[in-house]
């Protein structure tokens, strides 16, 4: 498992992990914000509008009104990111990495308008309703004509590396890494081991997905709202216990922006290109936006024409990241407990052991751990043989886990203190002598939101709030990620082959309930670029019509109502 995650980790870096990748993204949400003249300012208060049906036609053809898409694609992005991610983010990049995801998210509702309003435009009926997508735009715009008249069919090969990458990411974002925190954190809170979770959770799935898009669209506009208000009353609870925090917090969101976030408690700090890279690869994971999902499920919603759906993907981003992602860190940073060290077991993959004794509080031994995690300068790492007796290592050996020194770090083996010796390679414990590791330590993802939910109002008691949220957060993205991965399914092979794509889909759910976390995040990241890539080319070959399309729909609005204002 370890050399597989660390290939997939090779793989992560070298795509979504990269800076091209961090800088194609935000690109291209600069690029349509300035070329569009700023829509996701200028349109916000119209898509209000439109999401609440106030330009409606009789005769719209779809499978969902505007806020049932809305809700669906909401369903699909307010997941473990906005839990889990964000806790992530703010553990490896420090406070600075937040605003960085405000950053992805302003510009991302520009990425998400144009992407909506193309793929809407390009949609197709098939036999069970209506499907779209960025696929259906790549297959009929993007194909390359000659002077000869011949059709070099490069739309139709985009088209389909975004529908295999698009099943792929719906495992690997909407569906293992959402039943794995739901199954971790429901054992964490209430003791009930993690297959039971599963195989309850695996049959609720079964119930609503067999159902289709209008069963889909029922349940996630209805659990969407629920959810946010249930989740955003235990946070606020947290800030305002925290009250005094609140300003040091925002402070330290934007204080350290150009220099990177500075070392506070067990947190060794992090650089600016660390920060930045982490907070933009958190944001896009949260709402998404470039990605090309959630263009998926507003292609389904009823509308004559593209552009008022894109306009209602305008506020996706803006609940998902600006709203509920940023109350998440405030919540991290007034309470604490980002740069608390807990006592924990300690995960296999959080573990880096270094072949020197260094000291916590030597500035000059913190440095060198802090440079070798951020990946400026490495330093020297263990190899060999750990002597460890009556649960406690013998060797001059520093333990880093969850990037913090770990104190008290014990080894136990079928409730035993451990003796024996444990075999490390380059750092990472082989796993040959299945040890149980307890140590204190940073928390990260979901754990580090959990522990942060306690240091409010309702005291012991947040974590079940946390709980809650992230099961109804989690489960409604599996919902919605397989009705993408389903739409993906239809354009490969056709509709008959969806109910073995449903029955793959929650048998995997199922599984990922027991599965190794580190692998399925790092799965996630890649998947996450293997949309989002071919994604961002297509948008981008098509500015001019994206351009042209808006031209038009301002100019049929003014014609069909011509008493209303316009924020053209």
């Amino acid at each position: 498992m370890r050399e597989l995650n660390e290939i997939l980790n090779q793989i992560d870096g070298a795509i979504g992990g990269s800076s091209w990748f961090v800088y194609l993204l935000l690109g291209t949400g600069l690029f349509f914000t300035i070329y569009l003249k700023f829509p996701q300012i200028r349109y916000f208060r119209f898509a209000l509008r439109v999401v609440k049906g106030k330009f409606d036609k009789a005769d719209d053809e779809g499978d969902a009104s505007h806020f049932q898409a809305l809700a669906t694609a909401l369903s699909g992005t307010v997941g473990t990111g906005n839990i889990g991610g964000v806790a992530l983010a703010v553990h490896l990049g420090g406070p600075a990495a937040l605003f960085w995801m405000l950053v992805t998210a302003v510009l991302g509702m520009t990425t998400k308008f144009v992407e909506v309003t193309l793929s809407h435009k390009y949609r197709e009926k098939v036999g069970d309703g209506i499907s779209g997508g960025p696929m259906y735009y790549m297959k009929k715009r993007l194909n390359i004509t000659t002077k000869s008249g011949k059709v070099i069919k490069t739309g139709y090969f985009l088209g389909g590396l975004f529908a295999v990458a698009t099943i792929m990411s719906s495992f690997g974002t909407g569906n293992l890494p959402q039943i794995n925190n739901i199954a971790n954190s429901v054992f964490t809170t209430f003791g009930v081991e993690q297959w039971i979770t599963g195989a309850v959770l695996a049959v609720l799935l079964a119930a609503v997905i067999l159902g289709g898009i209008k069963r889909i669209v029922k349940v996630t506009e209805k659990i969407v709202p629920f959810m946010a208000v249930v989740y955003l009353i235990g946070a606020l609870s947290v800030i305002l216990y925290n009250a005094g925090n609140i300003l040091p917090s925002i402070i330290a969101i934007f204080g350290d922006l150009f220099t990177g976030s500075a070392a506070m408690g067990g947190f060794l700090g992090a650089n600016l290109a660390f920060a930045f890279n982490r907070g933009v690869n958190r944001g896009l994971f949260s709402n998404e936006a470039g990605q090309g999902s959630a263009p998926i499920a507003h292609s389904a919603a009823r509308a004559h024409e593209p552009v008022s759906e894109g306009m209602v993907a305008i506020l996706e981003p803006f609940i998902d990241t600006i709203i509920i992602c940023t109350i998440t860190g405030l919540v991290l940073l007034s309470s604490g407990a980002w740069a608390k060290k807990y006592e924990n077991e300690l995960q296999y993959s959080d573990i880096i052991v270094f072949a020197d004794a260094y000291d916590e509080n030597n500035e000059a031994d913190r440095l060198v751990v802090k440079n070798h995690l951020i990946q400026e300068e490495p330093a020297p790492l263990f190899t060999g043989d750990l002597n460890v007796s009556e649960g406690i290592i013998q060797n001059p050996v520093t333990v880093i886990a969850a990037e913090s020194f770990a104190e008290n770090v014990r080894m136990r083996l079928n409730e035993k203190p451990y003796t024996g010796s444990i075999s490390v390679i380059n750092g990472s414990i082989s796993g040959e002598v299945d040890v149980t590791i307890t140590g204190k330590s940073l928390l990260h993802s979901a754990p580090l939101t959990t522990v942060a939910f306690n240091e409010g109002f309702f005291g012991d008691y947040g974590k079940y709030i946390v709980s809650i949220g992230l099961i109804l957060f989690a489960f409604s993205t599996a919902i919605s990620w397989s009705y993408y991965g389903g739409r993906a399914t239809t354009y490969l092979f056709g509709t008959k082959y969806i109910i073995i794509y449903k029955i793959v889909y929650v048998a995997g759910f199922f599984i990922a309930s027991f599965a190794d976390t580190t692998i399925i995040w790092t799965l996630a990241n890649i998947t996450i670029a293997l949309m989002t890539i071919p994604n961002l080319i297509g948008i981008l070959i098509m500015h001019r019509e994206m351009k042209q399309t808006v031209g038009d729909y301002w100019k049929d609005f003014k014609l069909e109502w011509p008493d209303e204002k316009t924020p053209e």
